[in-house]
């Protein structure tokens, strides 16, 4: 059994802040606290995984710009692929793995009262739309990883992303470690409770691997990304995509791989 969990820092218990997120506006202190939380769900999800399978291998790419995972608390089982360049999709994933799992997950751009949501970034972007469908980051790479034929089995985050990721997997298995109430307010499970919340049920999913499908989407693959007022386009129109008004590119390729996804 090979896992692949792919993290980000919004989506854990008791972070609802940017200035928990952000290196250039969070103190050392309050980023450090969220970096442990992170990689503390993380290990528990290992753990789930382990408990059903005790020789799995799990690999874990910190999937948070700035840095998610607190490699001292990592756990000592599973293997990680720090944040760092260059590293481009799909993140060293591939027909090896068994199934993809998202921990720390936030919704797409634009989702009312989800806590801490963005589509990539939350200080450029307005929207993802593939192939015609609005998509943030979990629907963007679970597609992606049903390319390869991995299906996405398991997210813990925030009430807003697992209703999310469910109307691309129903029967995805999913950990709801906070309810949000707006962009930067949330009722939180306590971190303990969080944690065996995420260990039950990643030990659901990785036991039910077999009922959930891949994400199958069709090329050709169309992007339109639409960014805020006042963001430059012009390092999307130098990777390749069209120019469709002053805040809108569209990329097309028959590999989503290509895609900045």
């Amino acid at each position: 059994m090979k896992i692949y969990i792919l993290t980000d820092l919004e989506g854990v218990a008791m972070v609802s802040r940017w200035d928990q997120t952000r290196e250039g506006d969070a103190t050392p202190e309050s980023k450090r606290e969220a970096m442990k939380l992170l990689t503390w769900e993380v290990n528990a999800a290992v753990d789930g995984i382990l408990d059903v399978y005790p020789d799995a291998e799990v690999i874990v790419w910190d999937g948070h710009g700035s840095g998610g995972i607190d490699i001292m608390e990592f756990h000592p089982r599973a293997k990680l692929i720090p944040r760092g360049r260059p590293i481009s999709p799909p993140y060293f994933l591939d027909e090896s793995f068994d199934a993809l799992f998202f921990v720390g997950q936030h919704a797409m751009a634009g989702t009312p009262n989800a806590p801490l949501c963005h589509t990539y970034s939350s200080k450029t972007i307005e929207y993802y739309k593939l192939n015609g469908m609005f998509v943030g980051e979990f629907g963007a790479r679970a597609i992606m990883a049903g390319t390869f034929g991995v299906p996405t089995v398991f997210i813990s985050g925030d009430d807003k992303a697992v209703e999310e990721a469910r109307k691309l997997v129903p029967n995805i298995y999913g950990a709801v470690v906070k309810w949000g109430l707006g962009i930067e307010l949330a009722l939180h499970l306590s971190p303990k409770a969080a944690q065996e919340l995420i260990r039950r049920t990643a030990a659901e999913a990785v036991r039910n691997i077999d009922s959930i499908e891949p994400v199958k989407v069709d090329p050709p693959y169309e992007l339109e990304i639409r960014v805020y007022e006042g963001v430059s386009i012009e390092g999307y129109l130098r990777r390749g995509a069209q120019k469709i008004d002053e805040r809108t590119v569209l990329f097309k390729t028959d590999d989503i791989c290509k895609l900045p996804i």
